[in-house]
């Protein structure tokens, strides 16, 4: 429903991955390499897949990931998704690499995470913290996994870019899709202007719609411990790590006083190749064990959040399903995404004999 709602350029980018889709297909695949063991007449009747992160609790061990230019493919759709967060009590990521400013997020929504990508510039890293704080937000996710800019074909063949560049090709797609340019871009525009990157650097960047990017935004090979470190010192509030595949950078994130990290390939979006997270997840829990290590890249199913979980993971975080269900049907479009998965999770404990996700363990899975 949403590759028929959105333009071609759109639905590319939220769909697409890298080069050939190696780890896209990966983080899927090795879900398969488990199967789930049953416990069979146990009283399941007041079961909760309730969970706790950084002393909240949660009533579901999933949340929303951190998705760009997510009010390009729904009016707001950032603050739909964080607002989907706060009512479903689930968290929600907020991604840097978005089109409304953070401070109407944090007043629709103050429980939600933000997501940043730091400058190589020391008082743009500092602005960006401190413009987080001043905003309320409590938890910091930085993102590690972008030292250069991916090889998103896909991005190429569909006519992607970002910002997008005008052309006829683009002006087509817009014609062509006459809901999308209503209900999305022409209401945005009525109602907020041309939208922008807001987020970037501690202030407001490069419009949505231009013919040159600022390059320095999409550079971050200068990003290391060292500004990390900088980081934990500044930021007061929890601070989480974000694309983490190793046992050793697990360890050196311990090191650094980091409260959480997120096993993550960007799903599939960054290196293709990259190994998928649940095959290291156990690896990089015995290295870290100061905080919460989540997982996202591959989830689609309630089997899927279980097998995580019985494997050691805190969380799980789900992208591209929250981001269609909005495209299609806004706010409804997640809280009906949200309920599915729900339900699943609440249907596969009940098979399995569980009655609290404390109780999952490997003892569940068996490796075919």
């Amino acid at each position: 429903m949403a590759a028929k709602r959105l333009p071609k350029p759109l639905y590319g980018y939220v769909s697409g991955a890298c080069e050939d889709n190696q780890s896209l297909l990966a983080n899927r695949s090795v879900f398969a390499e488990y199967e789930l063991l049953t416990k069979v007449l146990v009283d399941v009747s007041a079961r909760t897949q309730e969970c706790s992160l950084f002393g909240r609790t949660y009533s579901s061990p999933f949340g929303i990931a951190p998705m760009g230019l997510a009010a390009l493919t729904s009016y707001r759709g950032d603050i739909v998704l964080a607002n989907a967060g706060q009512r479903e009590n689930i968290p929600a990521i907020m991604s840097g690499w978005s089109l409304v400013p953070l401070e109407d997020v944090a007043r629709s929504a103050p429980n939600t995470w933000f997501q940043a990508y730091l400058s190589k510039k020391k008082e743009e890293m500092d602005a960006l913290v401190d413009r987080v704080e001043a905003a309320g937000l409590s938890t910091l996710v930085i993102t590690v996994d972008t030292p250069a800019q991916a090889n998103r074909e896909n991005n190429v063949r569909v006519g992607f870019s970002s910002p997008l560049r005008p052309s006829l090709r683009l002006a087509w797609q817009g014609i062509s899709h006459p809901r999308w340019l209503l209900d999305v871009f022409a209401r945005t525009l009525l109602r907020h202007g041309m939208p922008h990157f807001e987020n970037w650097h501690g202030s407001r960047g490069t419009p949505i719609l231009s013919k040159n990017l600022n390059v320095d935004i999409t550079q971050r090979g200068h990003l290391t411990w060292t500004q990390i470190s900088a980081i934990r010192k500044r930021w007061k509030g929890c601070l989480i790590l974000k694309g983490i595949l190793s046992a050793e950078d697990a360890a050196m994130a311990a090191n650094q006083g980091i409260d959480g990290i997120i096993v993550s390939n960007h799903g599939g979006r960054q290196l293709d190749g990259a190994v998928a997270p649940l095959r290291v997840l156990p690896a990089i829990l015995s290295q870290f064990r100061r905080g919460p290590v989540m997982l996202d890249s591959g989830i689609r199913r309630g089997t899927d959040v279980i097998k995580a979980l019985s494997l050691g993971a805190a969380c799980v975080f789900v992208g591209r399903p929250f981001n269609y269900a909005a495209a299609v049907a806004g706010p409804a479009g997640v809280d009906h995404a949200i309920h599915l998965l729900r339900e699943e999770i609440s249907r596969n404990l009940a098979m399995m004999g569980v009655t609290s996700l404390a109780q999952l363990d490997r003892s569940f899975l068996v490796a075919t």
